[in-house]
C-alpha cells in the first residue's frame, strides 16, 4: 500500500500526462495509490514513464482533438481498470500571433487541443463516474484564462473558456459527486515552455522578474494542488479555478516602488 494513500483503489486518466505537469501528476497519484492511464502524443516519453512505474499504469497514444480517440481512451481505461474516478485534462498547446496574423488552422488547432478536447474527455468520463458514485475531475486552464496576455490570442480565449466551461459542469453535477475545478498555472518549468524560452535570450529572467516569487514554478507544485482538488480532502471544493502562479494574478501590473521609496529617503 502506498505510503499516503489518498487515492488507494481509484482509477485515473491524465492527458499530456508523458511529461512536465502530467507526468509529475501521473507520479502523485500513483504514488498515492491510483491506477493511471496516461495519454500523450509522445509514445516513446509515455512508454518510458509507464515502464518506471510499473504496476497499476498504462499508457495510450491519443490526440486529444479527436473525440474518437478520447471516447476509445476512456472505454480502454475502464475495461483496463474496472471503473473511473480521475479525469485531469491537461493537454494543452500555445500559439503565438495578433489576431490579423494568426490562421484560421492555427485558431482552430488551439481551441481543439485545449478546449473541445475537455469537453471530449468530460463527456466520455462522466457516465462512469456517476457509476462509481461520483468522480473529481481537474482540468489545467492558466492564469492566462484570467486575464489578457500581449499576442497570446488563441491561447487566451481557449483558457478563459476552459474556467468557464469548469463553473457550468460543477454545478451541472454536483448532485451526482461530481466536482470539476481548474488549476491555473503561471510559467512552469515544463519542456514545452522552456523550449521556447530558452530560445530568446534573457527572456527567462525578465519573466521571473515580473512574478512576485521571482521564479518559475515545479511542475510538481501544480501537480499537488491538482491532486488535492482530486482528493477526499477537496470534497466540498468544486467549480473554482485556483491560480498556482507565485502570485502573478495577484499584482495590477504597477511597478514595485519600494525600492525607488527606499532610495529616496535615504
Amino acid at each position: 500500500m502506498a505510503q499516503n494513500a489518498r487515492f488507494e483503489g481509484k482509477v485515473g486518466i491524465v492527458t499530456g500526462g508523458a511529461s512536465g505537469i502530467g507526468a509529475a501528476f501521473v507520479r502523485r497519484i500513483h504514488g498515492e495509490g491510483a491506477s493511471v492511464m496516461i495519454a500523450d502524443l509522445d509514445a516513446h516519453k509515455g512508454e518510458s514513464l509507464a515502464a518506471e512505474l510499473g504496476e497499476r499504469v498504462a499508457f495510450r497514444v491519443v490526440d486529444v482533438s479527436d473525440a474518437a480517440q478520447v471516447s476509445a481512451l476512456v472505454e480502454a481505461c475502464v475495461e483496463r481498470f474496472g471503473g473511473l474516478d480521475i479525469l485531469f485534462n491537461n493537454a494543452g498547446i500555445g500559439c503565438f500571433g495578433l489576431t490579423p496574423d494568426l490562421s484560421i488552422e492555427e485558431w482552430h488547432r488551439v481551441i481543439a487541443v485545449n478546449l473541445d478536447a475537455v469537453f471530449y474527455g468530460c463527456r466520455a468520463a462522466i457516465p462512469h463516474m456517476r457509476k462509481r458514485g461520483g468522480g473529481a475531475i481537474v482540468s489545467t486552464a492558466s492564469a492566462s484564462g484570467m486575464a489578457g496576455d500581449f499576442g497570446f490570442t488563441a491561447y487566451n480565449a481557449s483558457k478563459a473558456a476552459v474556467i468557464n466551461y469548469t463553473r457550468s459542469l460543477a454545478i451541472d453535477h454536483a448532485q451526482d459527486n461530481i466536482r470539476a475545478n481548474a488549476v491555473c498555472p503561471g510559467p512552469v518549468e515544463t519542456p514545452i515552455l522552456m523550449d521556447g524560452v530558452s530560445a530568446i535570450p534573457g527572456l527567462k529572467q525578465e519573466w521571473e522578474a515580473i512574478v512576485p516569487a521571482k521564479r518559475f514554478a515545479r511542475p510538481e507544485e501544480i501537480a499537488a494542488v491538482a491532486a488535492f482538488l482530486c482528493s477526499d480532502d477537496a470534497s466540498y471544493v468544486t467549480g473554482v479555478s485556483v491560480p498556482v502562479d507565485g502570485g502573478l494574478t495577484a499584482h495590477t501590473g504597477q511597478p514595485d516602488l519600494r525600492s525607488r521609496l527606499a532610495a529616496a529617503t535615504a
